[in-house]
């Protein structure tokens, strides 16, 4: 039995605590490694060893801190195979589903070596009478992050690439569930020159949730995971004084107009409603065709494509669709609310509730779902099942499916599909949600443009990645600056005002 580490000041650390969570295989069922839950003492060590390694970061130059980037970027790329299988054997994931998880992340790194340009302040001369006034941008310290256990590469990278790049400590929390290669990026790190100390891993629970949340040291939080966590850790990260970005849940609708392409968007909503099991916070999970013709071409295009599915173990190859999901707990949560489906009426077109893979038995596989005549009363249509089950929400018009988006308690993401572009301009710039796609079916920005959800998907007012990122693990000094032309005599006891 593996018994991973905590990885601090350099080094891989065991657990003081005594508590262990098992790390599963989701395709077997098995434990495959124990990893040590942190104690509010050892998440305090860790923060004292970057508050000490900080400040001779911070004073190193953003070019050469982006040097570090840069040579990161070709561990990424060197590695990639490598961090590709550790996710999968973890998580689950397809081997090209995990590795993209890798490189969504890289991206954000190449962003970030940008940082001198990022980093630039501002300078007015001659603001007043000899008087010139500029700003810059500075580091905050020790910054933190909780990452969820669906995208064990890419957060963690959104997260620490712009906090390191900008002269900060990080302390990286990640999920229990899969947690070897955030210890492999750490490493990673510090092979491409990062100086001890400055990204620390610490595995851990609630315990070292709320450790890092009441820290006074530590300066800001991200977090990404479900939105009744969101709410808790961004009020109280805020009640003690830290900046904080959080982003939740999702129930993400994709509005299927008459006059799409009904083959393209069939095959857009089976990879975004049925990749990585559904497991991604920006997973179609509704399909809100307008129309009842348009509606039953649809179902029609879609039941031989999910039934095509393949459904495996990342091992059995890349022909596979999508794995296991994460835990026997949430296999179970998902076949539970599907039930529910059923009971409330929602008509179970193609049903994967007896979906068993041969050998796998023991493993978190679930079957493919499909659901039509869903109603926005029922708990499929609330709540986000975060597994593979696709709901189909009829709308008699382009009014009433804007407003199913619109009135949903999330607003992460969203897509249209039309050849209309005028109602892609109108669904564009009226829906109220975070992230939209037009003929796009997963509206995941890159780096350098933000990410971010509306509503109860998303709670601080800067996003992740792109500009905002180096706004929120920066804050803003503004210096008023004047210099003397030559000897004076006595003091001035007015305040004059600047002409």
């Amino acid at each position: 039995m593996q018994e991973l580490t905590h990885y601090i000041g350099g080094e891989h650390v065991k657990g003081t605590s005594g508590r262990f969570a098992d790390v599963m295989n989701p395709a077997t069922g098995e434990v495959q490694a124990k990893v040590p839950l942190a104690s509010t003492e050892e998440l305090d060590h860790a923060v004292q060893v970057a508050a000490k390694a900080q400040p001779a970061w911070a004073a190193v130059n953003p070019q050469r801190r982006a040097r570090v980037l840069m040579k990161f970027v070709d561990l990424l790329n060197r590695d990639m195979d490598k961090l590709a299988e550790a996710l999968s054997r973890e998580h689950g994931k397809t081997l090209p589903d995990a590795a993209g998880d890798v490189q969504r992340g890289l991206e954000v790194v190449e962003y970030c070596i940008g940082a001198p340009q990022m980093l630039k302040g501002e300078f007015t001369d001659s603001a007043g009478p000899g008087i010139d006034m500029y700003s810059m941008r500075q580091p905050l310290g020790v910054s933190a992050g909780i990452t969820p256990f669906n995208f064990p590469a890419m957060i963690p990278m959104w997260m620490f690439a712009p906090a390191i790049a900008c002269g900060n400590a990080f302390i990286l929390k990640p999920s229990e569930r899969d947690p070897s290669v955030p210890l492999m990026l750490a490493e990673l790190m510090e092979e491409a020159g990062l100086p001890k100390g400055i990204l620390q891993v610490v595995n851990g629970d609630k315990e070292s949730v709320d450790a890092i949340l009441d820290h006074p040291v530590i300066q800001s939080i991200g977090f990404v995971g479900s939105t009744p966590i969101a709410e808790y850790i961004y009020g109280r990260g805020c009640s003690n004084g830290k900046r904080v970005q959080c982003f939740g849940g999702a129930k993400n609708h994709m509005i299927i107009m008459p006059d799409a392409d009904m083959d393209q968007a069939a095959d857009a909503l089976v990879g975004a409603g049925y990749g990585a099991a559904g497991e991604r916070c920006m997973a179609i999970s509704v399909a809100v065709p307008v129309g009842d013709e348009t509606a039953d071409r649809l179902i029609e295009k879609l039941v031989p494509r999910i039934e095509k599915l393949k459904v495996g173990p990342y091992t059995a190859g890349n022909d596979v669709d999508y794995g296991p999901v994460v835990t026997k707990a949430a296999q179970e949560n998902i076949l539970r609310l599907v039930q529910t489906g059923v009971d409330q009426g929602a008509k179970l077109v193609v049903d994967g509730r007896d979906f068993k893979l041969q050998g796998y038995e023991d493993g978190f596989f679930v079957g493919a779902h499909l659901f039509d005549h869903v109603t926005t009363d029922m708990d499929i249509y609330k709540t986000e099942i975060f597994g593979p089950v696709l709901s189909t929400v009829r709308a008699k018009t382009y009014e009433e499916a804007l407003g199913y988006a619109m009135d949903h308690e999330y607003g992460n993401g969203t897509a249209i599909f039309t050849r209309d572009g005028d109602t892609a301009r109108d669904f564009a710039n009226r829906i109220n949600i975070g992230m939209v796609g037009i003929n796009v079916p997963i509206p995941v920005p890159l780096a350098y443009h933000t990410f971010g959800g509306w509503k109860k998907s998303g709670f601080g007012d800067l996003n992740q990645h792109g500009p905002d990122a180096f706004k929120f693990y920066t804050r803003t000094k503004t210096i008023t600056s004047r210099w003397p032309s030559g000897i004076r005599e006595g003091g001035e006891f007015n305040f004059k005002a600047m002409d």
